[in-house]
């Protein structure tokens, strides 16, 4: 078995001669593609910049195969800028707009970038960078010819590139191919989607996560269909203000999104009657929050599981069958399997680590040739994700397979406590983590957003909660109550921040 026979089993088909910009230059010009505060796009307009991009970076001294770091908020110029970088034989490469300037410097060297394409207000992070920029708020482009030919491209060239979370060491440049986009079309967006000409997506999670470019940029295009695009934070009031005005038929969002949703006054006359769909991935959904939506829309939030590496969705739920907890099913077109610590394939209701294959899937990490000895194994994507699998082919995410700790003697998984934790009626949102003790021993520590005022009878609440879910050793030995939890720029809870609050042992 490997991701190219997968592929030709489900019927997936592309010639070898293939540019991914296609899934913009194939639509009617004359369709709507994007709806934003700004004004209304049609994929002809789309077309006319992306193509102005591409000629003003070629006739800056680009040349094919260069990459180009996008450090751009989700407006129409992002997914042109895209799409006009790989018709030009460039590489776009999608970067998280809450990069530090030292992340920004490692992007550009480790890339061997020549060219930035940023949105207003960011220029002073590339101020001392030999490269050329093109400030997106003065269209330096405009007066580029509105035709491009679509450069000569093979379906397994380099396309475009990622950069992982690196929430351990660097960040890894994860390099995708011309088919890769229109593979997770195939299979996640059409299958589980069921997503048509129809449809208007409004991703909650911006375009540089992958999950977004898929929701916002690679669905909608592969069908003809449009995208709601937020620039800025998205507020639950501003999130409101989209769907009200602009009436999306999918929302994409995450956990930690739909909790601050649910949690805001504006979910009581926020209009919903346009979402046929809503999505969650990239952390466990909590079950009561799942039910609370639920009951308040009727329409259930469908779970799924997906990666940079995979570049969407390979494990879902689907709007007919979720179990409660459960990251879902394969998505047709991916195959799983784990492994046990013996690396023999584990049975049901048995734990593993997860392996995953798909077409989509990157085959290595940009200059990280021991990362991606690593990872990427016979055409195998380890995750290094600890999950169980039930009879019925569901799939129950256990935590990382490093992350298991020894509290009083005792082996103890943080992340089953915070589940238990999230379950509580008067939690928000917690995390839990191990912290190392001065003397070497590891503790229990929760952060905990409370929909009440968190106090010592929450705490002890709480404490008594864990232990009568789980096990009475597994309970967080202390509780820190914050009005809300820090999040990354791809809006999940920010571990890390939360490790620097504490006091330098």
């Amino acid at each position: 078995m490997t991701p190219q026979t997968i592929a030709q089993n489900i019927g997936f088909a592309l010639p070898q001669d293939y540019n991914a910009a296609r899934l913009l230059w194939d639509n009617d010009p004359a369709r709507l593609a994007i709806l934003h505060d700004a004004g209304r796009w049609t994929y002809g307009d789309l077309q006319a910049e992306a193509a102005r991009i591409g000629n003003a970076l070629l006739a800056a001294g680009s040349v094919p195969g260069d990459r180009v770091l996008l450090y751009l908020e989700d407006h129409p110029v992002y997914p042109a800028a895209i799409m006009g970088a790989m018709r030009a034989g460039l590489v776009p490469m999608l970067i998280n707009t809450l990069s530090t300037q030292e992340l920004i410097d490692f992007y550009l060297e480790d890339s061997a970038a020549t060219a930035v394409i940023y949105s207003p207000g960011h220029a002073a992070l590339f101020a001392q960078s030999a490269v050329t920029t093109f400030d997106a708020g003065t269209r330096p482009w405009q007066d580029a010819p509105a035709q491009l030919s679509e450069h000569p491209s093979k379906r397994t060239d380099m396309a475009f590139w990622m950069y992982s979370s690196g929430s351990t060491g660097k960040p890894k440049g994860v390099v995708h191919k011309h088919e890769d986009a229109a593979y997770t079309a195939h299979t996640y967006a059409r299958d589980v989607l069921k997503i048509t000409a129809d449809d208007i997506c409004f991703s909650i999670p911006k375009i540089f996560f992958a999950y977004g470019f898929g929701n916002s940029v690679t669905f909608p295009f592969a069908v003809g269909a449009a995208s709601v695009l937020l620039s800025d934070r998205p507020t639950p009031t501003r999130c409101f203000e989209q769907i009200n005005a602009h009436r999306p038929t999918i929302l994409f969002g995450l956990p930690t999104l739909y909790t601050a949703l649910a949690n805001d006054p504006g979910i009581e006359t926020v209009d919903m009657s346009s979402v046929r769909l809503c999505v969650s991935a990239a952390e466990v959904l909590s079950p009561e929050l799942a039910r609370d939506w639920k009951d308040r829309f009727g329409l259930p939030i469908v779970e799924g599981l997906g990666s940079t590496e995979m570049l969407h969705i390979y494990l879902s739920n689907d709007e007919t069958t979720q179990k409660p907890g459960a990251a879902g099913r394969a998505v047709e077109g991916y195959a799983i399997r784990l492994l046990t610590p013996e690396g023999v394939e584990a049975q049901d209701d048995e734990e593993g680590v997860m392996q995953v294959m798909g077409l989509s899937g990157a085959e290595y990490y940009w200059n990280r040739p021991d990362k991606t000895a690593e990872t990427m194994k016979d055409g195998w994507l380890d995750t290094g994700d600890r999950f169980q699998r039930d009879a019925d082919g569901f799939y129950y995410f256990k935590g990382r397979a490093d992350d298991l700790v020894k509290v009083s003697g005792q082996w103890v998984y943080p992340l089953e406590i915070e589940w238990a934790l999230n379950d509580h009626p008067q939690v928000r949102e917690a995390c839990v983590m191990a912290l190392p003790l001065p003397d070497g021993r590891m503790t229990i520590k929760a952060w905990v957003s409370a929909k009440t005022t968190g106090d010592d009878a929450l705490r002890k609440d709480l404490i008594s909660h864990a232990k009568a879910a789980l096990l009475p050793h597994k309970y967080p030995r202390e509780i820190v109550f914050l009005p809300d939890l820090p999040k990354t720029g791809t809006d999940k809870i920010d571990r890390q921040a939360l490790k620097r609050m504490e006091p330098a042992s």
